[in-house]
Parts: C-alpha cells; sequence; structure tokens
C-alpha cells in the first residue's frame, strides 16, 4: 500500500484546491511533485510553495507549470536531474483571500461595570457577529497555520480553544466597561450606542490582528445581555423610568404652558381687531349719518327757497317778518329805553311791521337804515369782545386789560374742544384721550363770514348766506 501512495505522489501532475468552502487555508495532501505538474490556483486564492519547510513562491490565481523557469528560488537552489523526477520533498498550502462571513462570537462570563447614571454596579453580556480576511498570506502561515493542515472559521474563536478568542474577548470586556464609563453611556441606553461600540471594538481588535496577517472588516456588537434578575439592575429601571416620567410631564407642562399663551395672543389679537372693526363700523354709520342729515338739510333749505321764490320775497325778508311779528306781540317798546337801544329797537319793530303791512321802501327806507346800522354796530361790538380766563369779561381789545393776555385765536370751523383738554380737534376722535366727537345739537351756533355770530338757523339773518358756505 506504502509502495501504492509513493507511486501516486509521483505521478500527480495537476495541483488545487480541494478544500472546504469555509477553510482559510487548506494544505495540499500530496507532498511530492513531478516537474512539469500543474498548479491551479482560483480568484480570491493564493498558493504558497514549501520545499523542505521553507517558505517558497507564492502564486496568486491562474495556472502554473511547475518547471525550472518558473520556480526561480528552487532553481537557484538545486539542480534538477532530467526524467521529470523531483529530487526533494515539496508541499503547497492554498490561502482564501475572500471575506469569511457571519463568524459569531460571544463573552464567556458577564462583564461587571459601573452605571454612571444611577451609581450602581451591573454584570452585562454581550454577543454578536464579524467577519475576518487574509491580508498577508506568508505572515499567516509562519505565525499562526504552522504545520497545520488547515485553518478554519472554527480555529479562530471556536470551542474554547480559538487562535483569537483570548484577545477578543479580553478587548470587548474591557472596552465595553471602560465605554461605557469614559462616554456616561446608561446601561438602559446602551442599544443606541452599538453601531459606535461596534466600530471601536473592530478599530481596536484590528490593531492586533494585523501582526498575524488578519483583518476584521466588520465586527458587530448585536446584543447586550442585561442582568432582569439583579435587584440593583431592577432599581436602576426603576430611577430611569421616574426620571423618564419626570422629564415628560415637563414637557407636556411646557407645551401646555406655550398652548395656553398662544391662545391668549390669538384671543387678544382678534378681540382688537373686533374693536378696530366695530370702531370703523361706528365712524362709517356716523358719516353716512351726517351725509343723510346734510342732504336733509339741503333739500329743505331748497324747498324753502324755492317756496320763498315763488312768494316773491327773500329769506332776510321772512326772518325780518317773524321777528317783527314777536316785536307787535310783545309791544314796540324793548326791555331798554332811550339812546342806542331804542333806536335799535324801533329799526327792527318798524323793518318788521313793514314788512307785515307792505309798507313803501322809500318811506321806511331812513329808517330802517338808521335802525339797521345802529343794531349792526352793537351787535358787532357785543359779538366780537371775549371773555379772559383771569375773570375779566366783554374784553373788546387784543389784550387784556386786567392781566394782559393775548385775545385768543377763533377756532376754526367744524373744529372741537374735549373734556380731557384738547382742543382745536378736527377728527372725529381726539388724539390725546380717544373720546369720540359729540353729536352736534339742534340748538348748535354757528358763525357767518358777514361777522354776525351765534346762528342758530340754517341762513344768516344778516346777509342771507346759507350755513356752511364761505
Amino acid at each position: 500500500m506504502a509502495e501504492k501512495n509513493t507511486e501516486r505522489r509521483h505521478l500527480i501532475n495537476v495541483i488545487k484546491f480541494e478544500g472546504e468552502d469555509d477553510a482559510l487555508v487548506w494544505k495540499h495532501p500530496v507532498e511530492d511533485f513531478n516537474l512539469g505538474s500543474q498548479l491551479i490556483v482560483h480568484e480570491s486564492q493564493e498558493a504558497l510553495f514549501f520545499r523542505d519547510g521553507q517558505a517558497l513562491d507564492l502564486f496568486g490565481p491562474g495556472r502554473y507549470l511547475l518547471e525550472t523557469d518558473r520556480l526561480p528560488m528552487l532553481g537557484k537552489i538545486y539542480e534538477l536531474p532530467a526524467g521529470g523526477q523531483s529530487p526533494f520533498h515539496s508541499e503547497v498550502y492554498f490561502i482564501s483571500l475572500a471575506t469569511q462571513m457571519g463568524i459569531k462570537w460571544g463573552t464567556d462570563t458577564k462583564v461587571r461595570l459601573f452605571d454612571p447614571a444611577s451609581g450602581l454596579h451591573v454584570e452585562l453580556g454581550a454577543s454578536g457577529e464579524f467577519s475576518i480576511r487574509v491580508t498577508d498570506s506568508r505572515q499567516l502561515l509562519l505565525r499562526v497555520v504552522g504545520t497545520a493542515s488547515s485553518l478554519g472559521q472554527e480555529d479562530l474563536l471556536g470551542g474554547g480553544k480559538g487562535f483569537f478568542r483570548a484577545m477578543v474577548m479580553t478587548q470587548v470586556k474591557s472596552y465595553l466597561a471602560q465605554a461605557i464609563k469614559d462616554n456616561g453611556i446608561n446601561v438602559l441606553e446602551i442599544d443606541e450606542r452599538l453601531l459606535e461600540l461596534s466600530a471601536a471594538l473592530r478599530e481596536r481588535i484590528n490593531g492586533s490582528l494585523g501582526e498575524y496577517g488578519l483583518t476584521m472588516p466588520e465586527f458587530y456588537v448585536s446584543r447586550v445581555v442585561t442582568p432582569d434578575d439583579d435587584p440593583n439592575f431592577r432599581r436602576m429601571k426603576e430611577q430611569y423610568a421616574e426620571q423618564y416620567l419626570t422629564v415628560r410631564q415637563e414637557e407636556i407642562r411646557c407645551k401646555e404652558a406655550e398652548a395656553a399663551a398662544e391662545r391668549r395672543a390669538v384671543e387678544a389679537y382678534t378681540d382688537a381687531r373686533m374693536k378696530i372693526l366695530g370702531a370703523q363700523g361706528e365712524a362709517e354709520a356716523l358719516k353716512i349719518q351726517k351725509a343723510a342729515e346734510a342732504e336733509a338739510y339741503r333739500m329743505q333749505a331748497e324747498a324753502e327757497a324755492q317756496e320763498m321764490r315763488m312768494k316773491g320775497y327773500s329769506y332776510q325778508q321772512e326772518t325780518a317778518r317773524q321777528v317783527g311779528m314777536e316785536a307787535m306781540k310783545n309791544g314796540i317798546a324793548g326791555e331798554g329805553s332811550g339812546g342806542l337801544g331804542e333806536i335799535a329797537g324801533l329799526g327792527v319793530t318798524l323793518g318788521a311791521m313793514g314788512g307785515v303791512m307792505n309798507l313803501t321802501k322809500e318811506a321806511l327806507n331812513p329808517v330802517l337804515n338808521c335802525a339797521e346800522n345802529a343794531g349792526r354796530t352793537v351787535s358787532a361790538a357785543i359779538s366780537d369782545s371775549w371773555d379772559c380766563t383771569c375773570g375779566q369779561k366783554a374784553v373788546t381789545s387784543n389784550f387784556c386789560p386786567n392781566c394782559g393776555a393775548k385775545r385768543p385765536l377763533p377756532a376754526a370751523a367744524g373744529t372741537w374742544d374735549c373734556t380731557c383738554g384738547e382742543k382745536g380737534i378736527s377728527s372725529n376722535f381726539c388724539p390725546n384721550c380717544g373720546a369720540k366727537r359729540p353729536a352736534p345739537s339742534a340748538a348748535e351756533t354757528w358763525s357767518c363770514s358777514c361777522g354776525q355770530r351765534e346762528i342758530s338757523g340754517n341762513f344768516c339773518p344778516n346777509c342771507g348766506k346759507k350755513r356752511g358756505e364761505s
């Protein structure tokens, strides 16, 4: 049987990978090859050629013919005899460069650590998965595999005998406790930081794996096992729940306060808008009312003027007639007697009587003119006087003889004085206190440009001019 195996070794002419799919390193079982044999290396593989235990040539993907010119290191050391027989012992190792995925890991014991949020000590466990890839085939074979026939996933961490189990577990336990302490991570919220912990652990573990020709492209902490039966852990969860509820209640109260403030602001704005709209409506209504009253006055005046034109006399004559009729009822003599008062009374009475009795204008003109002039002079003198604030009455000069105060300027037409002290207001509302212009009474008087003052009717009794005409 030994002779047959020896013969088979010398007759092999194709060398290729025939190991398991999850193997990182696999050694070909045939150790002696004939020159001229073919070496086939698949994609994502490398093949390392050994002679007498010494690592020589490293082959990448492709098909190779084992000849002297393709084995330069062998050609320099040995002279190969003719006949195609190998004069030396040789070995070939196939190394997979593909990334091995889904390798599981887990801590063998709990990690005791201090929770900074609650001030309690708890014990945690962790587990997850990682992937691994060969970065230096020669270094992996020389430092890890040695003379072993293969290296698989199970040999890395599995069964408590993995080459890197102790290193990985130490890194996980040490860094997990350190990261929670240094970063103030709440144990109950640790699931939110798993990606951060996974990335940091991968970097730390790769720092140690690099010298063995390996790297971990991914390392995941997928689960942290909490001690639910630990009294300290239960107390920590209760504290966290109370803290969360307190914070949540404060947030709800803040939201309610903000909503109430916003509602009050909307109500205040709405109330202000309603007041403004109400004031605008009242002003518009008053404007329409006054316009209607003015139109009614105008139509009444036009009707009266039309009536007088149809009767053949003016408004001034009608007024004089009415005054005369009143004078006749009360007697020709007035309250005063003698001097200017009698002449004025006589003039008015005669003028009224002339209108009543249809006296001729030529007969009454001298008396009427004299009386009218006298009455106009007295009326102008009386109406031109003013009362000073110091108490002096009926002042006719421009300055008060008692205190020297200047005669006040006459109020502009259409203005009014407010009870708050603001005077000469032309708008409908007081600019000082906001009071509304008082509605004009039926007995409101006005002054004519001819000098006649305190007129209560719509036409001047002196010149017949209509109220409001310039």
